[in-house]
């Protein structure tokens, strides 16, 4: 094995030990649940309904079918098991590693720099969130495929610079040059399908023809055959350019599909400007660079969630704006004797360019997981820089070897001590409110972890806190209406529920809950108001339909709730709870009008045929379907098998399993009131 794939095979080993203690850490209630743990069709693994699903959905407020794919796989062959997915990001940004110090190596023919700026990126404690956290996938997964399009790229380039010196050999490495090239574009466009940040790419193709792929003076060099003592570029060359056109094409799909996922009605992804208005983003961009800046160099005070600064100071403004021109000028200046500070840098600059805050995308001032490929820019500008300075001033190798070490052990120590604070939700988010202020956000998702684990009071304190920190935020007083529902106090509940919508007008499951407590609290008339609400705001969620069908039968107006629920299964037919409670309706109504006991044993029958026939409660309204239909003896071998599965599940009252069985010995059918004196029971 030669001494490159040596390094590269022991970058990718290490970097996998570092990050091993993700195999021992558990869900974080932040985003993980909309990407795993609340995704049924997710959880089901790879199906072909859920490939179809994950190519059309724009759940996330993003368009990222193959970061879906990915979970899916998770899922099918670990279940809800979090150490396979958290090892499988593990084992992504191992390799990375090993595809970024190779692709440094193709490029700049510099076997040491490429080695320490792929350690940096390995180990450096800035990106523990992108590998930590089981969300993130998308951020390796995207990567991984930008790596590979950017090698794709580099083979490119190298074939072609061969065909210019040779033309009269250049037929079959035309060829070649251009399957890499297709490959290139190819990869690049499975990078968006994994997240759509990449769409800055080609700008960054342009940078590495500049340096170190030295595409601008390319035919000079190769005609003369010498290689210039600076590096000199010429007229810039259309033809480059042109040649990304590809690349830039595909960057504004990604980004259109983006804007119509993130606009959707009832995504609250993108901030208004009414919210954050234009003055401050403007504002916030130079000072999220400065900061970007400052943890790729002290990586301190580390946190999953950064909230927007209340205030902005102008003359905070004036220096992160000189600071960065200063650079950008620095650079301009040296792009002749120092090209990659030039690349490097607007690396960095450009590759932040989608999340830097023109558009406010979750509310944050700056996200740790944004940095994880820009910060190779930084690398690359530092680490060669330092390398021209060492030997301009005949620095001794073993001391530039020992500062280097220094460096990335430090980072090392520093990684493993941030892996520690990720092990599950409640140490992720007290950290984060140790190393932040104000940070609403932590506060209501420490809540919710600790709600989690039944610390009830503790989660309601946490809630208050952050309803009290962003009055005008809806996710504070909507946790605290449900922390005081399971803590008894209806009435307070119902008033923290009321604001919650007041705040969110637009945001369908508030209206939803709302419609639950307002049930709760004995308010049918309010309660169809609110659940007509979230019916109309997201006409593909069925439940508000089912809610309103049980008002319905509590006030005796059947066939207005029979409407309602044929509603709800046109909406999602494969629902089993939905098929389950119509089939209930249809079976055993005291109503002779309502029951139809054909259409109630074929939605009970499919039920239990998608529960795999292992639910009681699917089973035993199976039964009443039989029995409505005079078939008893089918009626009580269900009812039994309902017995049986529920005592090998351990669960228990069955009692009124057991008195239907007993009906159905006597040839009676099981017959119940939905009205309100007699709600259904609960199997």
């Amino acid at each position: 094995m030669s001494q490159p794939r040596r390094i590269a095979l022991l970058l990718a080993l290490a970097t996998f030990a570092l990050y091993l203690p993700v195999a021992w850490f558990g869900f974080v209630v932040y985003d993980d649940g909309l990407y795993v743990t609340d995704q049924p069709i997710v959880q089901a693994g790879v199906t072909w309904a859920g490939v179809k699903w994950a190519f059309v959905t724009m759940a996330a407020s993003n368009w990222h079918p193959l970061t879906w794919l990915s979970h899916m796989i998770d899922c099918g062959v670990f279940g809800l098991n979090p150490a396979g997915p958290h090892v499988v990001n593990a084992l992504f940004h191992a390799a990375n590693v090993a595809l970024l110090f190779t692709l440094l190596m193709r490029i700049t023919n510099k076997l040491w720099p490429s080695a320490f700026i792929a350690a940096l990126f390995a180990w450096h404690p800035l990106h523990v969130e992108s590998v930590a956290w089981i969300a993130e996938r998308k951020d390796v997964l995207s990567t991984f495929f930008t790596l590979l399009a950017l090698l794709n790229y580099a083979r490119y380039v190298e074939l072609s610079k061969v065909q210019l010196a040779a033309p009269e050999h250049s037929g079959g490495g035309s060829k070649k040059s251009k399957v890499y090239f297709a490959w290139s574009l190819v990869t690049f466009a499975l990078g968006l399908m994994a997240k759509p940040m990449l769409v800055t790419l080609p700008c960054v193709l342009l940078l590495l023809d500049f340096w170190p792929l030295k595409r601008v003076a390319v035919c000079k060099l190769q005609v003369e055959g010498s290689e210039p003592r600076n590096f000199q570029p010429s007229t810039f060359n259309l033809q480059l350019l042109l040649e990304k056109i590809p690349f830039f094409l595909i960057s504004a799909a990604s980004c259109a599909i983006t804007f119509l996922a993130q606009s959707q009605r009832g995504s609250d992804a993108v901030v208004s400007l009414e919210t954050v208005p234009l003055h401050y983003r403007l504002k916030s961009v130079p000072l999220a660079y400065v900061e970007y800046l400052e943890k790729t160099f002290w990586p301190a005070k580390l946190a999953i969630f950064y909230p927007l600064h209340e205030k902005i100071p102008a003359a905070t403004v004036a220096l992160s704006v000189a600071l960065l021109v200063l650079i950008s000028l620095a650079t301009l200046w040296l792009y002749r004797t120092r090209p990659y500070l030039f690349t490097g840098w607007f690396w960095f600059l450009g590759t932040l360019v989608p999340v830097i805050g023109l558009v406010q995308v979750g509310g944050a001032a700056l996200a740790d997981r944004y940095s994880y490929l820009p910060s190779v820019g930084i690398f690359i500008a530092v680490t060669f820089t330092v390398c021209d300075l060492a030997a301009h001033f005949k620095i001794s190798k073993c001391i530039l070897a020992g500062i280097a070490i220094f460096i990335l052990a430090t980072c090392v120590i520093t990684t493993e001590n941030q892996l520690q604070h990720w092990r599950n939700s409640v140490t992720l988010f007290q950290h984060a409110l140790a190393v932040t202020t104000d940070n609403d956000v932590a506060r209501d998702n420490l809540g919710v972890a600790l709600e989690q684990q039944g610390r009830l009071a503790e989660a309601a304190e946490q809630y208050r806190a952050a309803a009290k920190l962003e009055p005008d935020r809806y996710q504070g007083h909507h946790n605290l209406a449900n922390a005081l529902d399971r803590l008894g106090h209806p009435a307070e509940a119902l008033a923290e529920h009321r604001e919650a919508v007041r705040l969110g007008p637009d945001v369908q499951f508030l209206h939803h809950v709302l419609g639950l407590a307002l049930v709760t609290a004995g308010k049918d008339d309010e309660a169809l108001k609110e659940f007509a609400t979230a019916a109309q705001l997201d006409a593909h969620y069925p439940w508000p339909h089912v809610e309103i069908a049980k008002i319905y039968l509590r006030q005796n107006r059947d066939p207005n709730a029979l409407d309602e629920l044929r509603t709800a299964l046109r909406i999602d037919p494969d629902d089993i709870e939905i098929l389950t409670f119509t089939a209930q309706v249809l079976a055993a109504s005291e109503n002779p009008a309502t029951r139809n006991g054909q259409d109630a044993f074929a939605l009970a029958a499919k039920a239990n045929a998608l529960a795999n026939g292992r639910q009681p409660n699917v089973l035993d309204v199976l039964g009443m379907a039989c029995a409505e239909l005079g078939k008893f003896d089918d009626a009580q071998m269900a009812a039994q098998t309902a017995l049986d599965t529920a005592s090998a599940l351990e669960l228990k009252n069955v009692a009124p399993i057991q008195k239907r069985l007993q009906l159905y010995r006597n040839h009676q059918p099981w017959r119940e009131t939905f009205g309100a004196t007699n709600a259904p029971p609960k199997n």
